[in-house]
Order: structure tokens, then C-alpha cells, then sequence
């Protein structure tokens, strides 16, 4: 075994100048491919973790049922199925992407920014405005009162 067999960065191309930091081998390049068909042909997943996620047949069903849940009070699951399958929210004219499943995940998208923004409006209201915002009716809203209010402090 001689010492360019032993490292790892001896399959640059020479094209790169020897500057790559790939450990893997360089099939092909631009410069080994014809004009005509400059970019590569790549394996396209609609789940981050590509080949070991979801096929493309199962993400469809996956992706129905976490867009239905987020309406049943758990809208984060919207952010999660827009992580899950951001490759499909990310490329939206892909040939593998099916439109069903690009409507579940704008509609996700969609609910959880306007989830994001009705809950950060009444935190930040609370926080900023509380008593001077509110005046004498603070007191009913607030729940760090709750224990004194129905006399339930006396008992410890």
C-alpha cells in the first residue's frame, strides 16, 4: 500500500487544484460532463433523512396526519412536518414532488407562522403591558395569584 492509497484526500480531482477537503471520490465534475448537461443528476428525497426516511409514497399519508393534528391543539407538529420534509418545501418544481403533499406542507407552514404570531403577540402583551396596559382587571388575569386568591396557602 503505498502513501497515497493511505490518504484519504488523494482522490481529489485535479481540476480542484488538490484544495478539496472531501474524503469521498469525486465521480464527475462539470468539467467532465458536457455543456449540454452541466448539472448532475442528484437522488432526490421528500425527508431530510434521505434514503432512510420515508418513501414517497408513505410521506404523503405522514404528512396528512401531522397537518390534521396541528389543528387539534398541537400546532407544533406544523413545524415538525415542515422539518421533516423540507427538501419538498425547499425544491417546490421538483419532478418527485407530489402536490398533494406540497399543499399539506404549505398549509403546516402557513399555521404555525400565524400559530408564531398570535402567540408572541399575547406573550408580548402580557410581558410589555401588564399592569399599566390592563389597569385593575391585571389582577384577574394574571395566574401567579391563583393560591392566594381561593385561600389555598394556608394549608402548607
Amino acid at each position: 500500500m503505498d502513501s497515497d492509497s493511505r490518504n484519504p484526500t488523494s482522490d481529489r480531482h485535479p481540476s480542484h487544484g488538490g484544495a478539496s477537503t472531501s474524503i469521498l471520490p469525486i465521480t464527475a465534475t462539470t468539467d467532465d460532463i458536457a455543456p449540454s448537461s452541466s448539472r448532475l443528476a442528484r437522488v432526490e428525497w421528500p425527508t431530510i433523512d434521505g434514503p432512510l426516511g420515508l418513501s414517497h409514497e408513505d410521506s404523503l399519508a405522514y404528512a396528512r396526519r401531522f397537518f390534521k393534528l396541528g389543528f387539534l391543539c398541537l400546532p407544533f407538529l406544523w413545524a415538525v412536518n415542515c422539518f421533516y420534509f423540507w427538501p419538498v418545501l425547499r425544491n417546490p418544481h421538483s419532478h418527485h414532488s407530489n402536490p398533494r403533499l406540497r399543499t399539506y406542507l404549505v398549509g403546516s407552514a402557513i399555521g404555525f407562522t400565524v400559530f408564531t404570531a398570535i402567540l408572541s403577540s399575547w406573550a408580548l402583551t402580557f410581558a410589555i403591558g401588564g399592569e399599566r396596559m390592563f389597569g385593575h382587571v391585571w389582577e384577574e388575569l394574571v395566574l401567579y395569584n391563583v393560591a392566594d386568591k381561593y385561600g389555598l396557602t394556608g394549608w402548607i
